[in-house]
């Protein structure tokens, strides 16, 4: 039975696992909207093609390590939990970030006033950022948990042989 307790997460792990949660409500956000004088439509993160499942890989990542924290059994995995959190984490961020440039943008007016406009909204660009701290936060878990990389690890091992 996997036990929680708040105090053996770090710092680093606090920033992991908020930036998850930030990321599942930005979820819900507009990513992507039109305007055009008083009307004005948007769609939230789980309308946007694929990019939904980049924000809930970045979501996945923080759900990885806090079950890890908590004591579940994680040694049956293939990799190890850090750079599970790392590949999940650089993965989301990644896919939002190509949802984010393929998006298309725009706005048109006459004599300078704005008539209509469209393009990327709040919720995609929140969940940018997160996935970028958690991201980089990733990085520097991964590198002081002495952790190799799974590639590096099968070059060493066959090199021994």
């Amino acid at each position: 039975m996997a036990k929680f307790d708040s105090k053996n997460l770090s710092t680093r792990d606090r920033v992991v696992i908020g930036a998850s949660a930030v990321a599942l409500i930005a979820l819900f956000l507009p990513w992507y909207g039109f305007s055009a004088g008083a009307i004005s439509e948007s769609v939230s993160g789980w309308s946007t093609s694929y990019g939904w499942l980049g924000g809930l890989l970045i979501v996945a990542a923080g759900a990885l390590l806090l079950a890890h924290r908590s004591g579940v059994d994680t040694s049956r995995l293939r990799l190890t939990p850090a750079f599970l959190v790392l590949g999940t984490s650089a993965l989301g961020t990644l896919i939002v970030l190509i949802r984010w440039v393929t998006l298309p943008s725009g706005h048109y007016g006459v004599a300078g006033v704005t008539s209509f406009s469209y393009g990327p909204s709040v919720g995609i660009i929140l969940t940018i950022v997160v996935g970028l701290v958690q991201a980089v936060t990733a990085v520097m878990m991964f590198r002081s948990s002495g952790e190799e990389f799974p590639w590096g690890k099968q070059a060493d091992d066959s090199a021994t042989n």
